[in-house]
C-alpha cells in the first residue's frame, strides 16, 4: 500500500513512526503488516469525520540488516521470535524483550535488569539536589532527593513494543512522568522524563537533576572498564589499567584490556605480583559546562584528590561502565545542547557501581528561574503599556513566574554481557542523538491530504526556494554562532536583530526569545513536508520539544496558556492559546507517534477555560468587560484558531464528541455573525460551547491569522464538515483584507483598519482566489508576496532587500555571519506566504498586473 523509508540512515535499534491515509481508504480496525515479513505492530493515531483511518502509528524491533525501505501493506503481521512480554503482579511489572527481563516497581523506575540469568543493574532511580538559596548566598544548603513513583501505567503490552508510563514526585515538588520505551529482541530501554517547575522562585533552586542505576561489579579491576564519549571517539580505560606501566604485563595483554575484553591471565610476574599496588581509579566525572567545552575528572576515592584528564570540546552523552562479562550503557540525547549536563561513574572499583546522567550538572550553578528584572514600577497597565512601546516587553507583577513549565529529556539504558566495541559504542551513541525514524515521501505526505495546503517544490520556483533554503539554513547557522543551546533554551530561536550591536536582541523585552511568535514552527514543519528533508526536521523537532514544554504553563492558574516573546521564555504576562497552540505539535505527533506530545495536546482539551482566569485583552479594553463563563470574550483569530486545532486534534485522535460539538458548533457561529471573521471578537458560553451571534462591530488585527489560522482553516474546510456559511466567513476575510479601502469599504460600510503585515496576507488573498477562481485577486496576492513599491503598508524588510546574503562581521565577541535583514517574523511569515501562493496559485505568477515585483526576485547570493 505505501513505501517508508528512512529519514537518515538505516537504523538497527527499534523505531516508531506514522504514516498517513487519504480519506476513506482504510477502515477503522484494518490491520497492517510488512511485505518482507518484518514483525511489526500498528494502531490507530487519527481518524477522518467518516471513521475512516487518517493516520496510522506502527513499530518495528532492532534488526542486524535492516532493509533500505519496506513496505506497509494490509494483512496480519508477523510475530516476533522473541515478543514483548508484559507481565503484572501487584505493583509490580515485569517486561522482557528477549534475553533482557525489566522488573519495574515503585518506589524505583526499575528495580532490576536481568540479561539472561545475570543481573546487571539495580536500582535505577532519579534524583535531584534543592538548594534553598541562590549560589550567592553562602549560606545555602542542598538536599539531595530520591524521586517517588506513585503510579505506573502499562499503556501498550506488545508484541513488538511496549509502553509503561510512571508518575511521581522529585520529593515534594517536580511532579514528573517518564516513559519507558521497550521493543522485542532489544537490549535497551528509551527513557523520556518530563518534569514540571513548580517551586517558589525566591527560595527552590534546583541545583541538580540525573537518573542513577546501579550496576553489579563482577570482574577483576583490570577488566572493569569506563568508556565516556568524546566528539570523535571514546575515553578507553579501566578501572585498574595494565597500560603504561613500568613494567610491560605484554603486547596482547595491553592490546586485550585497551579493546574491553577479558584479560585471563598475565604473564609477566613482574606485573602480575604486584596488581594490588596500581591505584584503582573509582570515580568518574565528564562535566558539559558549555556548548563549547566539556573537562574531564577522575579518582580513587571520595578521600583524595581528582585528577583531570585531557578535556574536550562537545560529548555525545554517552557511557559505559562495567566488565568484561557485562555491564551498563548510558546516555543523554542532545547533551552538549542541552548544558549543563554530567555523566557520573561512582564506586567502579567497588561490588556495586553507580553511573548518573545528569540532565542538570551539581557542578553547575544553581538553576535560577527568578524573574529577570525588577519591575521598575511598572504597576498599573498605563505605566505597563509605556513599558511596551519602548522595550516592547508585556510586563505585569507576578506573571513573569516560571511556575508550571516544563523540560522533556531522552535517555538511554542498554545492558551488555560484554563490555562493547568501540565501532558498537560510537553506534550506540550516534543513534541515541539521531533515533532512527521511518517516514513516507513527501509526495505521498501530500497524496494523503493532510496539514491544508502545500505542495511540491517545482523546477520552476527555484528563486523563491533558494530563499526558503537561505532563511532555514540562516537559522542553523545562527543557532550555532550564537550558541543558542542550553537546558532551557535550546529549540528556540531570537526573535528581531540588533544590526548596532551586531547581535540579536536577546536583552530587550519581547524582542529576545521567540516563543513560536508568528509561527516559526509551523514554516519549519511545512518545509520538511514538501522536502523531506531530515535537516529541516531535526531544527523542527527540537523546537517543538522546546515550544511546547518550555513556553507553556502545564501547572497553576495559568496552566493550558503559553508565554509571548521574552527575555526569559516564561516572562511575559500575555498568557494566550496561541503559544500552546495544538496545531504547532500535531506535525510531531502524526509523523512519530510520540507520546509526550500527544500528552501536551491533551492538556489543551478545556483551554477555554483559562479565559476565565486571565484576559488577554485586560490591559487595551476600552470596556469595563470581566471574564464571564456564560460570555467569555474570544478573538476570532489567534484565539479561536487555537481552540479549533485543540477540538479537531482531540476529535481526531481520540473520538471526543464534546471537542467536535464545540468545533462545528462555533463555526457555525463565525458563519452566523454579520461580519464573520471580519467581527474580531465573539463571546462564548461555557455551559454550551457556543458563541454569541448578535455582534455587529468590524474590528479587523494584523496578528489575527498569522499564528495558524489560515492552516487550520484550510484544514477544516478540506474536511467539509457541513457548516453552512464558514467557508464564505473565512473567504471574505481572506478576499476582503488585502482589497483597497475603497472596495472594503463598499462591502461592508467601511474600510478596514489595522491592515499591516501585506506580504504575510498575500496568502489569504491566494486561498481566495484558489476556492473562487478569481485571476484577479491571485494577480493581487503575488503583488503583495513581492515588493509593490505603490503599497504605503509594505514596511517588510526582507521585501525590501533585493539580494540576500550574509555578510561576514569580525571584532565582535565572536565572528558571525549576518544578515541584518531577517527577523524571525519576517521569515517564517514569507515562508508560510512562500508555500502556499506556490501551492494555491502557482500558474499566476508570472501574471501579477504589474512590474515592480520584478526587482525583488533575484536569487539570494552566496553566503559569505
Amino acid at each position: 500500500m505505501t513505501t517508508v523509508q528512512w529519514l537518515e540512515t538505516p537504523c538497527r535499534q527499534g523505531v516508531s513512526w506514522g504514516v498517513p491515509w487519504p480519506r476513506g481508504t482504510v477502515a477503522e480496525g484494518t490491520s497492517f503488516a510488512l511485505a518482507d515479513g518484518t514483525p511489526v505492530q500498528s494502531w490507530t493515531t487519527a481518524t477522518w469525520p467518516d471513521g475512516s483511518i487518517k493516520w496510522s502509528a506502527h513499530a518495528i524491533g532492532p534488526s542486524a540488516q535492516p532493509e533500505s525501505s519496506y513496505e506497509l501493506v494490509t494483512g496480519s503481521p508477523a510475530t516476533p521470535d522473541q515478543p514483548v512480554q508484559v507481565d503484572r503482579s501487584g505493583d509490580e511489572v515485569r517486561v522482557t524483550t528477549g534475553d533482557v527481563t525489566w522488573v519495574l516497581k515503585a518506589p524505583q523506575l526499575i528495580a532490576s535488569i536481568q540479561y539472561g540469568d545475570q543481573t546487571v543493574v539495580r536500582d535505577v532511580r532519579l534524583v535531584s539536589l534543592r538548594q534553598d538559596a541562590p549560589d550567592e548566598d553562602l549560606s545555602r544548603t542542598r538536599q539531595q532527593t530520591t524521586a517517588v513513583v506513585d503510579n505506573l501505567i502499562v499503556e501498550q503490552d506488545g508484541p513488538v513494543r511496549s509502553v509503561v508510563r510512571l508518575e511521581g514526585k522529585h520529593g515534594d515538588w517536580l511532579p514528573f512522568s517518564v516513559r519507558l520505551y521497550f521493543y522485542a529482541g532489544a537490549t535497551d530501554v528509551r527513557v523520556v522524563h518530563s518534569f514540571i517547575w513548580d517551586g517558589d522562585p525566591d527560595r527552590d533552586f534546583l541545583a541538580g537533576l540525573g537518573l542513577s542505576a546501579d550496576v553489579v561489579m563482577r570482574d577483576e579491576p583490570h577488566n572493569r572498564h569506563i568508556r565516556l564519549a568524546g566528539p570523535s571517539g571514546f575515553l578507553t580505560e579501566a578501572v585498574r589499567g595494565l597500560t603504561g606501566l613500568r613494567r610491560d604485563p605484554g603486547e596482547a595483554v595491553r592490546r586485550t584490556q585497551v579493546a574491553g575484553r577479558m584479560v585471563e591471565e598475565i604473564p609477566n610476574p613482574e606485573v602480575s605480583d604486584r596488581l594490588h599496588l596500581i591505584p584503582q581509579w573509582n570515580d568518574y566525572t565528564l562535566d558539559q559546562t558549555s556548548a563549547d567545552g566539556f573537562t574531564l575528572r577522575k579518582r580513587t576515592g571520595r578521600d583524595h584528590a581528582w585528577v583531570t584528564i585531557p578535556s574536550g570540546t562537545r560529548s555525545p552523552g554517552y557511557g559505559y561502565v562495567g566488565g568484561a562479562s557485562g555491564g551498563l550503557g548510558f546516555g543523554l540525547r542532545d547533551f552538549w545542547k542541552l548544558h549543563p549536563t554530567r555523566l557520573d561513574i561512582r564506586d567502579a572499583a567497588t561490588d556495586l557501581a553507580t553511573a548518573t546522567v545528569w540532565m542538570w550538572s551539581p557542578s553547575a550553578p544553581a538553576m535560577d528561574v527568578r524573574y529577570w528584572h525588577d519591575g521598575m514600577d511598572q504597576d498599573s497597565y498605563a505605566e505597563q503599556l509605556e513599558g511596551l512601546e519602548i522595550t516592547y516587553e508585556d510586563y505585569e507583577p507576578g506573571f513573569g513566574n516560571a511556575h508550571g513549565i516544563a523540560r522533556t529529556h531522552e535517555l538511554t539504558l542498554r545492558v551488555h554481557d560484554t563490555t562493547p566495541s568501540a565501532d558498537e559504542l560510537a553506534e550506540h551513541a550516534a543513534l541515541l542523538n539521531s533515533p532512527g525514524l521511518l517516514t513516507v515521501a513527501p509526495a505521498r505526505l501530500l497524496e494523503a491530504g493532510v496539514f491544508g495546503s502545500w505542495s511540491l517544490p517545482t523546477a520552476d520556483d527555484q528563486d523563491i526556494e533558494a530563499r526558503l533554503n537561505f532563511l532555514f539554513q540562516y537559522y542553523v547557522s545562527q543557532r550555532e554562532q550564537r550558541r543558542w543551546y542550553g537546558f532551557w533554551d535550546y529549540g528556540d530561536v531570537m526573535h528581531t536583530y540588533d544590526r548596532d550591536r551586531h547581535t540579536w536582541r536577546y536583552d530587550v523585552g519581547g524582542y529576545a526569545w521567540d516563543n513560536s511568535e508568528l509561527s516559526p514552527d509551523l514554516w519549519l514543519w511545512y518545509q520538511y513536508l514538501r522536502t523531506g528533508r531530515a535537516d529541516v526536521f531535526r531544527f523542527a523537532e527540537a523546537m517543538t520539544r522546546h515550544t511546547g514544554e518550555v513556553d507553556v504553563h502545564h501547572l497553576g492558574r495559568w496552566k493550558g496558556l503559553g508565554s509571548r516573546h521574552n527575555v526569559q521564555h516564561w516572562g511575559c504576562s500575555c498568557k494566550q492559546a496561541r503559544i500552546s497552540n495544538a496545531i504547532y505539535r500535531r506535525f510531531y505527533y502524526y509523523l512519530t507517534a510520540d507520546e509526550r506530545t500527544g500528552d501536551l495536546m491533551d492538556e489543551l482539551a478545556t483551554v477555554e477555560e483559562t479565559y476565565l482566569v486571565v484576559d488577554p485583552q485586560r490591559k487595551v479594553r476600552p470596556d469595563t468587560y470581566a471574564p464571564d463563563p456564560h460570555a467569555l470574550s474570544v478573538e476570532l483569530g489567534v484565539d479561536w484558531g487555537a481552540l479549533a486545532a485543540a477540538w479537531l486534534t482531540r476529535w481526531e485522535r481520540h473520538g471526543d464528541e464534546r471537542a467536535r460539538a464545540r468545533l462545528v458548533g462555533t463555526m457555525a457561529d463565525i458563519a452566523a455573525l454579520r461580519y464573520g471573521f471580519l467581527t474580531g471578537n465573539a463571546r462564548l458560553d461555557l455551559s454550551t460551547g457556543r458563541f454569541d451571534t448578535s455582534r455587529r462591530t468590524i474590528a479587523v488585527s494584523h496578528l489575527s491569522s498569522l499564528f495558524g489560522l489560515p492552516e487550520i482553516c484550510s484544514e477544516l474546510i478540506d474536511l467539509d464538515l457541513d457548516v453552512p456559511g464558514f467557508e464564505k466567513a473565512w473567504l471574505d476575510y481572506c478576499r476582503l483584507y488585502l482589497l483597497p479601502p475603497e472596495q472594503q469599504a463598499a462591502e461592508v460600510g467601511q474600510p478596514l483598519q489595522g491592515i499591516s503585515l501585506v506580504q504575510a496576507h498575500s496568502r489569504l488573498a491566494a486561498y481566495a482566489a484558489a476556492r473562487t477562481g478569481d485571476a484577479e485577486l491571485a494577480r493581487l496576492a503575488w503583488r503583495k508576496f513581492f515588493v509593490d513599491e505603490g503599497d504605503q503598508l509594505n514596511r517588510n524588510a526582507l521585501q525590501r532587500e533585493a539580494e540576500w546574503k550574509t555578510t561576514a562581521i569580525d571584532g565582535c565577541l565572536m565572528p558571525i555571519d549576518e544578515a541584518a535583514f531577517v527577523s524571525t517574523n519576517g521569515a517564517a511569515q514569507y515562508a508560510l506566504a512562500a508555500i502556499q501562493n506556490l501551492s494555491l496559485i502557482p500558474e499566476h505568477r508570472n501574471d501579477r498586473g504589474g512590474t515592480a515585483w520584478k526587482t525583488a526576485q533575484r536569487s539570494p547570493g552566496e553566503q559569505s
